[in-house]
C-alpha cells in the first residue's frame, strides 16, 4: 500500500486543504516534511517545537494562551519522499472555534515551515 493511500489531509477552518498527515509525519501540500504528531496528538514542529495539537475533525489547533508550552523534543528521523494525492476529499464541516483556540493553518502557518525555512533555523555561515 503507497504512503499517499495512508495519508490523512489536515484542513483548516474554512475547509481547506492545508497539509497531509503519514502518522507521524506532517508534510505540506508540495509534500515537503513539516512538521510530526505523537501519539497524545500533539503536534510539534520539526525542529522540535510545540505547535498545537491534532483535533478530531481535523485540524492543527492550540490555546491561544498557554501556562507553560510542552518542552521542546527530539524530531524522529526523518521520513522517506512523500508524493501527494492529485485529489482528495472534501472537508467535513467545521464547527466554529471558541476564542480561546486557534487554527494553526489558519492563523500561524510558519509555525510549519520546512527545513531550508523558519525563523529557528541555525544562520548559514
Amino acid at each position: 500500500m503507497a504512503a499517499e493511500s495512508r495519508s490523512i489531509v489536515i484542513f483548516n477552518t474554512r475547509g481547506e486543504a492545508g497539509a497531509f498527515l503519514v502518522y507521524p509525519y506532517l508534510f505540506n501540500l508540495s509534500g515537503e516534511w513539516i512538521g510530526w504528531v505523537t501519539p497524545e496528538r500533539e503536534v510539534f514542529s520539526i525542529l522540535g517545537y510545540y505547535v498545537g495539537f491534532l483535533s478530531r475533525d481535523p485540524r492543527i489547533l492550540r490555546k491561544r494562551s498557554l501556562d507553560k508550552l510542552p518542552p521542546r523534543r527530539t524530531p524522529p528521523a526523518g521520513p522517506l519522499k512523500f508524493s501527494p494525492p492529485a485529489t482528495h476529499p472534501l472537508a467535513p464541516l467545521m464547527p466554529e472555534l471558541n476564542f480561546d483556540t486557534i487554527d494553526i493553518l489558519l492563523e500561524c502557518p510558519e509555525q510549519l515551515h520546512t527545513g531550508d525555512s523558519g525563523e529557528f533555523r541555525a544562520d548559514m555561515e
